[in-house]
């Protein structure tokens, strides 16, 4: 039944790919942080490319911050952006956003300050605080999962075999 849902998969395989990072667990804290950082900013496109630039750049586990970047993807995107544009534009006393009735290149230039100032604040607060508390998690749960065991899936051969010699109830 599990199998046909692919986010329980795909939450299951990355949880893997994160046991079998290689590394003390300060250093892959440090680089799940950094790619959590790097998730929340509003750099869609190129949050990964940022990660792994970083990481590099600041000798921290170029996999764990590509794993934080994730935080971002299209189901969670909206969410932080909004959240992030509101807290900025709340922190700034900016009013809201009213869209123009006819877009020129000029209304764009102007619309993209009013939006990416607060956004960018919003992203660098919402980043800080995000980024600290996935290394504290992060830090204390590595040692507890490097030790945790999943099962594989079960694999249709091995189900046919099963039910061939008995084994399989139902």
């Amino acid at each position: 039944m599990w199998r046909r849902w692919g986010f329980i998969r795909q939450a299951k395989l990355l949880l893997l790919r994160f046991l079998r990072l290689r590394g003390q667990p300060d250093e892959i804290a440090k680089g799940f942080a950094l790619g959590i950082f790097i998730g929340m900013t509003p750099t869609l496109g190129f949050q990964m490319i940022l990660a792994v630039f970083f990481a590099m750049l600041l000798r921290e586990n170029k996999l764990a911050a590509v794993i934080g970047v994730w935080i971002s993807n299209p189901v969670t995107a909206p969410f932080i952006y909004a959240a992030e544009y509101e807290t900025g534009r709340f922190i700034l006393g900016m009013p809201h956003l009213k869209l123009p009735a006819m877009m020129t290149v000029e209304t764009i230039q102007h619309f993209g300050y009013e939006l990416m100032i607060p956004m960018c604040l919003g992203s660098l607060i919402y980043g800080i605080l995000l980024g600290a508390v996935s290394y504290a998690m992060v830090l204390r749960m590595v040692p507890t999962l490097k030790t945790c065991r999943i099962p594989r899936w079960p694999r249709p051969f091995q189900r046919k075999h099963q039910r061939k010699h008995g084994d399989l109830d139902g």
